[in-house]
């Protein structure tokens, strides 16, 4: 069974058998990811790409591989597409700052959503800061929706870049982004998608959306923390400038004057997180092998069972209720505070996230400081959202 895979999820919290549903906060890792790093630590730990001892040789060749196995995953036109970054924070700082930056005049527009991650609005708002622009947002509705019909109004001549969640974090709610795609290009506007929440979860294509950036968050989507990659069309990618400067970026330096080196390379200076590279290749071949289908097919499963179940809890109210949706939920019981309630469901081993998940404007719209979120994953079990809903009857129970 595949959930045999995950070593982490086999253990007990406070005696009770782990259940774990904060996966939108961090997936677990399979074995296969653990032992990819640990075998780069124990038999290639060495530099990349300046180095022609076997080492070396061997260490560059892995963590290429894994680029190759992450174009794969979102069907990227090459590798050389990709970009090593942190995480998908990094790589919306890096076209805010290298390819949106100089197309910003005062009184510009930047657009994005209502549904946004703090990461794809802070950013934003530090470089209307910088240039003059002004930032505006597509509105949700209850559901969690955007509401679309309003899309054309807010796209004006003075609208220069679009930057939008293809999954909310905090409800599950999954974009039409190929639809967003087309009505900004249509305008000549271009477009980044945020996918940290969609890889673990959906078939991603960049080449069918079609957008211009897509960001991609390694330890979603069951590989290491502190990894990630950016695509970018090439086009774009050749002409930014580089976002950090030192080894590896360079072709040529003397103390004239710098020539960069090609596209990847340009914007992956210094050593890397190699063995988090190496880690998140492995993750992408994981997925690949498992197939993205049937791990749809079975949160689809999930989610079913999962909504059923909390709707039986009385005063249980869910926030968001997309009509396609991932298997995410933010929820509410009346009367209870949603940290009383993590904590003491943690003491039945239940894992949830708790508080304004980094989407503070989402709770605004819905006029409360927070949720308990519960998401899930395919290693999930009927069971455990059984245990889930027994534990919130409880927690329930003590403060009646």
């Amino acid at each position: 069974m595949l959930r045999e895979a995950f070593p982490c999820l086999h253990q007990q919290v406070n005696g009770k058998d782990l259940v774990y549903f904060d996966n939108a906060a961090t997936a677990m890792r399979p074995q296969v990811v653990i032992d990819a790093v640990n075998d780069y630590y124990c038999h290639n730990n060495a530099n990349i790409h300046r180095g022609v001892h076997c080492l070396s040789g061997r260490a560059t060749d892995l963590y290429e591989q894994a680029r190759g196995s992450l174009a794969r995953l979102i069907n990227a036109p090459s590798p050389d597409n990709l970009i090593f970054v942190r995480g998908c924070t990094e790589g919306v700082n890096l076209v805010a700052q290298t390819f949106v930056r100089e197309r910003l005049q005062p009184g510009d527009e930047i657009l994005i959503s209502h549904l946004e991650h703090h990461s794809n609005i802070v950013p934003w708002q530090i470089l209307c800061q910088q240039t003059g622009a002004r930032l505006k947002v597509i509105p949700m509705n209850e559901r969690g929706e955007l509401v679309l019909d309003q899309l054309d109004e807010l796209m004006t001549e003075r609208t220069k870049f679009m930057s939008v969640i293809h999954v909310s974090n905090a409800l599950g709610t999954i974009n039409p982004v190929k639809e967003l795609v087309a009505k900004a290009h249509a305008k000549d506007i271009p477009v980044m998608v945020d996918g940290a929440q969609a890889t673990p979860h959906l078939k991603v294509d960049v080449q069918d959306i079609g957008c211009d950036f897509y960001t991609v968050s390694g330890h979603k989507m069951y590989g290491p923390t502190g990894s990630g990659v950016l695509y970018g069309k090439a086009t774009h990618l050749e002409s930014m400038p580089p976002y950090h400067g030192g080894g590896e970026m360079i072709s040529k330096v003397t103390f004239e004057e710098t020539v960069y080196n090609k596209v990847p390379a340009k914007f992956e200076a210094g050593t890397p997180n190699i063995a988090g590279g190496i880690g998140l290749g492995a993750a992408a071949e994981f997925i690949l092998d498992v197939g993205i289908e049937a791990i749809a097919e079975r949160e689809d499963v999930l989610k079913l069972y999962t909504e059923q179940a909390l709707k039986t809890v009385k005063g249980l109210r869910i926030l968001g209720e997309a009509a396609h949706k991932s298997p995410v939920f933010s929820f509410l019981i009346d009367g209870i505070h949603p940290h009383d309630i993590g904590t003491i469901i943690d003491h039945h081993g239940v894992a949830i996230r708790t508080g304004h998940h980094c989407t503070m404007p989402i709770f605004q719209f819905f006029d409360v400081p927070g949720s308990c979120r519960a998401s899930l994953a395919f290693y999930n079990t009927e069971q455990e959202v059984d245990i889930l809903v027994e534990s919130l009857n409880q927690a329930k129970a003590m403060f009646s």
